[in-house]
């Protein structure tokens, strides 16, 4: 009997720790986190959209143990405060970039994912999110990097060839 206690007595001990002893060896940043390392920092912006234009800021931190990319983007959009949030990073076990985009004009999601082409130096996600009547909708961004302090940034929607809308980002000096 007692033979038996003590085995249980280990096992719960062992049921216990084992989790705490995983989650110590999560997933560290590699490589393809250097690409949205590169990010960080305080950005101007200019959306460009349907013959209008608006500016705005955007700030990027690495964060979450340097595995997640955060941003926050402020501007106006027809007259009003415009502010959205952006969380992305790799995924080792998919091999993808993954995205996510909430902002104030939607209680929904955008989840994106998809591939960097090194020769391109571009950044191709998609996925779906809110569409404007509130049902699912297919997106895809496109984000060229010419260098070091410029992001030029296409969102298409559905089945559009040309971008639905358009932002270049300079890093602030």
């Amino acid at each position: 009997m007692k033979t038996v206690r003590r085995f249980c007595a280990v096992a719960a001990v062992v049921a216990l720790v084992a989790p705490v002893a995983r989650a110590q060896d999560g997933p560290k940043p590699g490589p393809e986190h250097e690409l949205l390392k590169k990010m960080e920092g305080n950005w101007d912006l200019v959306m460009k959209f349907g013959g209008m234009e608006t500016k705005g800021t955007v700030v990027y931190k690495m964060e979450l143990g340097g595995l997640w990319l955060t941003g926050t983007l402020e501007s106006e959009l027809f007259g009003s405060k415009f502010t959205g949030k952006s969380l992305d990073t790799y995924d080792a076990t998919k091999k993808k970039y993954i995205g996510v985009w909430v902002d104030s004009m939607v209680t929904q999601p955008m989840l994106l994912e998809g591939d960097y082409d090194k020769d391109k130096k571009t950044l191709t996600l998609s996925g779906d999110g809110p569409g404007m009547d509130g049902k699912p909708t297919k997106y895809k961004s496109v984000s060229a990097y010419p260098d070091d302090n410029t992001i030029d940034f296409s969102m298409y929607i559905g089945d559009g060839k040309e971008p639905a809308f358009t932002i270049v980002y300079k890093r602030k000096k």
